[in-house]
């Protein structure tokens, strides 16, 4: 059997028990600052199966297959048309400046529920990584418009 004796003072009890609190403290604080990983991420689609159910959970009626499947190459810094349509993007959640210089595809999907447009409403899903990263609604034509893909929420 071993036993060690030590002795030390009550200051330095109370200077260890101090340095303890601000060793806590420096972690607790730097824990807070680390981006977090989980219910915030974006989920990921790797089948047409999930991009469709990820899509009917935003409340959108879609045809199960696309109509559309394009892939391309964002730019290395975003320019003009982008910076406009990442406007739209970083107002729902979205942000097309975390995948520049990357591959990005798109899915386009017929939209079949949206209110008073029975036909000519697409769906546009776009996805780096497998993750989605933006998209819009819209309607191609002379009356058509584009719109957020995720609904405000209603108060």
């Amino acid at each position: 059997m071993l036993i060690w004796t030590a002795k030390f003072s009550r200051k330095k009890a109370v200077a260890a028990v101090i340095t303890m609190g601000v060793v806590m403290a420096a972690l607790i604080i730097l824990m807070g600052r680390m981006p977090s990983e989980g219910p915030d991420e974006a989920p990921l689609l790797p089948d047409n199966p999930q991009r469709v159910a990820y899509l009917q959970s935003l409340g959108w009626e879609v045809e199960t297959e696309p109509v559309e499947t394009l892939q391309f190459l964002l730019p290395d810094t975003l320019a003009e048309p982008y910076l406009s349509y990442n406007r739209l993007q970083t107002a729902q959640g979205f942000d097309l400046a975390a995948c520049c210089g990357k591959q990005v595809s798109r899915y386009t999907y017929t939209v079949t529920n949206y209110p008073e447009r029975p036909t000519g409403v697409q769906a546009n899903l776009y996805l780096c990584e497998g993750r989605p990263v933006a998209g819009d609604i819209c309607c191609p034509g002379a009356d058509g418009f584009q719109e957020a893909l995720i609904r405000p929420a209603e108060d």
